[in-house]
């Protein structure tokens, strides 16, 4: 799979990297990262992917590492109309096209592509969260509204979050006012 474009973000609420890259898979796309950070003084390790089709909907994804001495392997999959994980449906969250890893800035990008809104225009985006570190997926309630070729006002209520985000034209976020900054994007 030949790499269209990767990232390095710092995160700037507490220590913590995370490296992704996008690719082209098959008709679709892939999203694969890695992100090591600290959680509740706990050391995180966690890698990650998302298979999208080619409108940019998810439809699988796995999250697996370590939190603290803790193992984990999460397995997501679209059926049916909502998110089944580690093979159980969860129809709280069903409906909701996008998933948003609450650990990464990576799945931003899903929407922002998906959505291929023209400046000025604005939507909701709500998406199935993945909690962390509650590992756990929620409903969470965002909007997009395109500013112009590069930024985006993303407003998230529930975590008090209302800011311009920084894209780049491959659509990862590089400027997450507060929480991300992008260190390299190739």
């Amino acid at each position: 799979m030949p790499t269209i474009a990767s990232i390095l973000w710092r995160r700037l609420d507490q220590e913590g990297h995370d490296s992704c890259s996008l690719s082209r898979a098959g008709d679709g796309w892939s999203l694969k990262g890695q992100a090591a950070f600290l959680q509740e003084g706990a050391p995180c390790g966690l890698s990650y992917e998302i298979d999208c089709d080619a409108g940019w909907l998810a439809r699988t994804a796995r999250v697996a590492g370590l939190f603290g001495g803790d193992t984990l392997d999460y397995r997501f999959e679209w059926l049916d109309g909502g998110w089944a994980l580690n093979g159980k449906k969860q129809t709280h969250v069903a409906g909701l096209v996008d998933l948003d890893l609450g650990f990464t800035p990576a799945t931003n990008l899903l929407p922002i592509r998906r959505l291929g809104l023209r400046p000025g225009i604005a939507t909701p985006a709500p998406a199935a969260y993945l909690a962390f570190p509650e590992l756990k997926l929620e409903r969470l309630d965002q909007t997009y509204r395109r500013l112009d070729d590069t930024r985006y006002a993303y407003a998230a209520p529930a975590f008090g979050y209302d800011e311009v985000l920084e894209v780049a034209p491959s659509g990862f976020v590089v400027d997450y006012p507060g929480l991300w900054t992008t260190i390299a994007l190739r």
